[in-house]
């Protein structure tokens, strides 16, 4: 008897296409949640919108747009990258999803990729809309692009491994709030919407040092004053990324 011939060939697909197709469920899933277009799309846009046409918050000489797009680009960032990510890798992980799509063809290590692209989709995403609102109130950038790109890329990655790293510690729960109250905190605290020399000298150098500070930081530097790398932000941003992908590969928990 010959072996008998089936099409499609039983198999794994090849690694290329299985990331891509699992990025694309990743993008989608993310677009489609209410919880995550509310904090990576609505709630960065309408504090763009409110505190640039508001005199709210003293931002210092200038117009208030050229000082706040930057940070709420960085605030995108950390949305999407931090928070986002976290709650819906922590209530996966709860589900069991996981755990199932861990025992898949698909690598762990893929399945891992795959959402960090999904997180570079959407935050391309973020940054085209925020721009057009930006440019919509008077926003004059400067600054060199390549500058901006290695901040973004290097703070996706500091935000994604703290994220992960909670997502695989802590219970759902724990995750869903933590992750909100972290957002909030570094909202208010992080350079975003309020300057730093608000706040007094001691507290200020303990604040420069978190990832969405230097995150904001370096691209007002870039957009608004025009440098050319802002080294030490990048350098900070870098440290958190080794620390907070290294923490999750080692301790992150599939069930």
């Amino acid at each position: 008897m010959s072996a008998g011939t089936y099409a499609p060939k039983p198999g794994a697909a090849p690694l290329g296409r299985m990331i891509g197709a699992q990025t694309a469920l990743e993008t989608r899933m993310l677009l489609r949640n209410g919880e995550q277009l509310l904090l990576t799309v609505i709630i960065p846009s309408l504090l763009l919108v409110l505190f640039s046409t508001v005199d709210i918050i003293d931002t210092g000489q200038g117009r208030s747009v050229d000082f706040l797009a930057p940070g709420i680009l960085a605030l995108a960032v950390m949305s999407t990258a931090f928070t986002g990510q976290a709650i819906a890798t922590g209530f996966e992980r709860r589900y069991g999803v996981l755990k199932r799509l861990g025992a898949s063809p698909l690598p762990r290590w893929a399945l891992m990729t795959s959402k960090t692209l999904a997180v570079l989709v959407t935050e391309v995403l973020q940054v085209v809309l925020l721009t057009v609102i930006a440019f919509a109130l008077g926003w004059s950038p400067h600054g060199n692009p390549l500058a901006v790109l290695f901040l973004l890329v290097l703070g996706t990655a500091a935000f994604s491994g703290l994220g992960l790293l909670m997502a695989g510690t802590l219970k759902a729960e724990a995750t869903l709030a933590a992750a909100n109250l972290v957002f909030l905190l570094l909202l208010v605290a992080g350079g975003v919407v309020v300057p730093m020399d608000k706040f007094p000298g001691g507290v200020q150098s303990v604040l420069n040092l978190l990832p969405i500070s230097a995150l904001s930081d370096g691209l007002r530097d870039v957009l608004r004053d025009g440098a050319s790398v802002p080294w030490g932000d990048l350098g900070i941003l870098a440290v958190w990324a080794v620390l907070g992908l290294g923490a999750a590969a080692k301790f992150f928990r599939w069930e």
